[in-house]
């Protein structure tokens, strides 16, 4: 017959986010997508009974040293003796989180915030009772509140940043005891626990991946330059093929067409204003075909560098 194993426990670290106050599972709903259990934390710790358990007492997780995030912890021992275990939990707040001394928290209505709200915080509270200096705009007057808080009649707003260190505190970590049951009718020794958590929002999630498409801009750039030289060749042959297609069709008007064209060039060149003819002061004239022709011609004599066209 198969002989049993010593005795042994197991310690199970699971979490799961309620939405509006309500297990998604047990509701009978599916949960939304949300970042794994690990990530909402610096670091767990968990203590053991040190009589029990001399070697391995202290068993813990650090972000900074994991990569890979986890939606749970399992801590596995051997032995048949009950006692209570200690679990710490450091909260991981991107930014970070502090509490607030209780005369901040009397003026702003809140005990925990990161310090870029506290600081917006303290801007409304001067804006909403009208606080902010007439004569000078960059400081403000301290109502009672404020002068409890930073001991000064008014402030510069540049201080403020300073003046609040000493008034935020370190979020201390959770503590939890629990107790490893081995015997009586539920052994299993559930316990539960809520902690409020930072969930990230869908826009925060929509940000992310609008910031992760901007690293392909130079690429997007590249082919943008490829398409654009592409157009240019285009429209280059275009006038290339009108230009062979005039001479095919009707080859002795093309070729006056093309020596007045070139007269007009060596009038630019001689710079002769005086030599206008009549035809030239009335608006038909620059309706020949010849002009757009002798205009393509100068915009690329002119885009290549040289003001004045020459003879081709």
């Amino acid at each position: 017959m198969p002989t049993a194993g010593p005795p042994s426990w197991s310690l199970k670290i699971i979490g799961r986010i309620l939405e509006d106050g309500k297990d998604p599972l047990l509701e009978g709903q599916v949960q939304k997508s949300y970042p794994k259990f690990s990530s909402y934390f610096k670091k767990i710790t968990i203590i053991l009974d040190q009589c029990l358990y001399p070697e391995k007492q202290v068993v813990w997780w650090e972000s900074n040293r994991s990569t890979e995030l986890h939606e749970g912890f399992e801590v596995k021992r051997k032995g048949n003796k009950e006692f209570t275990a200690l679990i710490r939990l450091e909260m991981n707040h991107t930014p970070e989180k502090y509490k607030l001394s209780p005369q901040l928290a009397e003026v702003l209505g809140f005990e925990v915030e990161t310090r870029s709200r506290i600081l917006t915080a303290i801007w409304h509270y001067v804006k909403s009772n009208k606080l902010q200096n007439r004569n000078d705009l960059s400081s403000f007057i301290c109502d009672p509140p404020l002068r409890r808080l930073f001991g000064e009649e008014k402030m510069k707003f540049g201080m403020v940043a300073q003046k609040i260190s000493q008034h935020l505190i370190s979020l201390q970590p959770i503590h939890l005891e629990h107790r490893i049951k081995l015997s009586g009718s539920s052994p299993a020794g559930t316990a539960c626990y809520d902690i409020d958590v930072d969930v990230p929002f869908p826009v925060q999630t929509d940000i992310s991946k609008f910031f992760e498409d901007t690293g392909r801009q130079k690429e997007i750039d590249a082919y943008d330059k490829i398409i654009s030289d592409s157009i240019k060749k285009i429209h280059e042959r275009c006038r290339r093929r009108g230009f062979f297609l005039g001479f095919s069709r009707s080859p002795a008007e093309f070729i006056n067409k093309f020596i007045a064209s070139q007269t007009e060039d060596l009038k630019l060149i001689a710079g002769d204003n005086n030599c206008s003819t009549e035809e030239e002061q009335h608006a038909d004239f620059y309706n020949e075909p010849w002009v757009e022709d002798a205009v393509l011609r100068y915009l690329n004599r002119k885009s290549a560098g040289s003001d004045v066209p020459a003879r081709t």
